[in-house]
């Protein structure tokens, strides 16, 4: 009831000063009873809008007002730039038009200024200012890839299911190097290489995936691990690799790492002591009597008393799952022994 008991003169006296101004504007014409008519419309319009403009400020936060004020004024100022700009242009249209439209549009671009500043200003906050200034500016999603994950292959699998985001990033002096394991006089070193070759083109090929070849180059470092760290430390990227120990030189130098090894060993099934499987026995362990089979992922299992199952199918109990730096391995006991036990 309040909001009338304010609103209702506001609209009143808004009315009653556009009728007088529109009088005196007049100034006898003869159409002074519509232009009277017409202040009064835009003066009870003012005054409405003011009601609204006040509830809406009662609700809404101190940074919302301030920033629709922002957003007003820089609407209302673009709008006068473009008028300037533009006013010689004008002077074949009656100056009553030309000044309705001015109007209208000074109107309608302070407005949507407001309304912008508004929307914006929701998910602002000087936290958000202070982060963004402390915050290290981030490369375009760049991940660079070394050698040794281009001819390990798994990167073009990883990246046909559409996990890897950005811009794959191949160094030339990379390229280098896997041109020189094509044309090495090893065949097991050139059928490594040529492998790698044929997955960048696998690569390329995906249009979901950004390929970039990047030219920047450190003359003065001569070995290509170093080049890369130096490389993604310029472009603030990541290091896509396989290499352990350039896994660890990159995390001491502050640079993100893609370890695909660390990935597959995430992505591997939990395996309990306790369970059962059914596994292959293919070959002879190590210790005695021992049997070695392969899950479906690579792991190792070790089958005790399995040595004479070899090239046969066993069901056996876990008993220890070891990690190593490598992955895992599984040791197991032939399922009827355990039962004994």
């Amino acid at each position: 009831m309040s909001n009338y008991r304010v609103g209702l003169p506001m609209i009143i006296g808004g009315a009653a000063i556009g009728f007088y101004l529109a009088l005196q504007a007049a100034g006898g014409n003869q159409y002074q009873w519509l232009l009277g008519l017409a202040g009064i419309l835009l003066g009870a319009s003012c005054g409405v809008i003011v009601m609204v403009l006040q509830r809406k400020f009662h609700q809404a936060s101190l940074q919302v007002i301030i920033s629709g004020i922002i957003g007003f004024v820089i609407g209302l100022g673009l709008a006068q730039l473009l008028f300037s700009a533009i006013a010689g242009f004008l002077d074949f249209i009656p100056k009553h038009i030309t000044w309705t439209m001015e109007t209208i549009i000074k109107i309608g671009a302070a407005y949507l200024g407001a309304a912008i500043a508004i929307e914006k200003s929701r998910g602002f906050t000087m936290s958000s200012l202070v982060r963004a200034f402390r915050e290290k500016p981030r490369g375009k999603g760049f991940k660079i890839l070394d050698t040794s994950v281009i001819i390990d292959g798994r990167i073009a699998d990883i990246c046909e299911t559409g996990f890897v985001e950005g811009t794959l990033l191949i160094p030339q002096f990379v390229l280098r190097e896997l041109q020189q394991v094509a044309d090495s006089s090893d065949p097991l070193k050139r059928n490594r290489g040529r492998r790698g070759l044929d997955i960048l083109q696998k690569i390329q090929k995906k249009v979901d995936v950004h390929v970039e070849i990047s030219d920047m180059d450190f003359p003065d470092i001569r070995e290509v691990d170093a080049k890369l760290v130096a490389l993604a430390k310029a472009m603030n990227a990541k290091v896509v690799t396989n290499d352990f120990n350039l896994n660890k030189v990159a995390v001491l130098h502050g640079i993100g790492v893609l370890n695909i090894n660390e990935l597959t060993n995430a992505l591997r099934p939990v395996v309990l002591p306790g369970e059962e499987m059914q596994v292959y026995v293919l070959k002879e362990g190590k210790e005695y009597n021992q049997g070695i089979a392969y899950l479906d992922d690579g792991t190792m299992v070790v089958v005790d008393s399995g040595r004479r199952y070899i090239g046969q199918t066993v069901d056996v109990r876990v008993t220890t799952v070891l990690p190593t730096t490598a992955g895992r391995m599984i040791f197991s006991r032939l399922k009827e022994e355990a039962e004994a036990a």
